[in-house]
């Protein structure tokens, strides 16, 4: 049996991807990639190494997630070294931990290389600091693609009320129910919002706006998208860095 590498692909920018990670990619015999690698990754793999596309968008599934753990144990049946290639980080919101207990209960030998999550890199990258001195001490990372007009919801909206800076990922489609929620639990309308499309990468675009009006000033950007909501958004007049760079191209 072969051994498995769940593998943090990091935000985009493929200069993020972790020491540790580059080395296992290039050592792969299976690459197992989703849809937020990015792709010029799998020109790092050795020749003969076999790629396998897994990748998951908003109502489209290449495989659901019961028979990606499958397609990972099979692998590490006929191959020394598995790559499951995921973006962010494997362990936030990216569904590792079901994948590493499939493994285990299989008798498969698996290793966790963590990447850089996106619910930091990417407000970094459009200059908003998820903590600043007095302005936030914590931050929280919420899963926004359940819609919170959910009946058997799991996040636990009511505990927001204080939270300094919130980061919501996979959450543009459900982005007005959101901002509806936040303000129905107590957050001011003019609260500080950003939404930042396709992160660290040179499609990049950022949206500011309120609770009241980001749903529809942001409804035309792209996925994948992540949101902030906080005063710290407020920091990116002076701390914007990436995009400038961009735009000086």
């Amino acid at each position: 049996m072969g051994k498995v590498y769940l593998t943090g692909a990091g935000p985009g920018d493929i200069e993020l991807l972790t020491l540790k990670a580059a080395r296992v990619i290039q050592e792969a015999d299976i690459i197992i990639y989703d849809r937020l690698a990015n792709p010029q990754i799998l020109k790092m793999a050795k020749s003969g190494c076999e790629c396998i596309y897994v990748g998951k968008e908003d109502g489209k599934h290449i495989l659901p997630q019961d028979q990606i753990n499958e397609v990972i144990y099979q692998s590490a049946l006929r191959a020394d070294v598995v790559v499951r290639l995921k973006g962010g980080d494997p362990f936030v919101f990216g569904r590792g931990g079901e994948e590493g207990a499939y493994l285990r209960d299989r008798g498969i030998e698996f290793e966790v290389i963590p990447g850089i999550t996106s619910s930091i890199a990417v407000p970094a990258y459009a200059g908003i600091p998820v903590t600043h001195r007095g302005v936030s001490v914590s931050f929280r990372v919420v899963t926004g693609h359940e819609a919170p007009n959910k009946e058997a919801s799991q996040i636990p909206w009511e505990n927001f009320k204080t939270d300094d800076t919130i980061v919501f990922l996979m959450g543009l489609h459900n982005l007005g129910q959101i901002a509806d929620k936040l303000i129905q639990i107590g957050k001011p309308k003019n609260f500080p919002v950003a939404v930042i499309s396709k992160g660290t990468t040179p499609e990049q675009k950022t949206i500011i706006g309120t609770l009241e009006n980001i749903a529809q000033k942001a409804k035309d950007l792209p996925t994948p998208a992540l949101i902030v909501v906080g005063k710290v958004v407020e920091l990116r007049e002076k701390l914007n860095w990436f995009e400038k760079e961009l735009n000086n191209i």
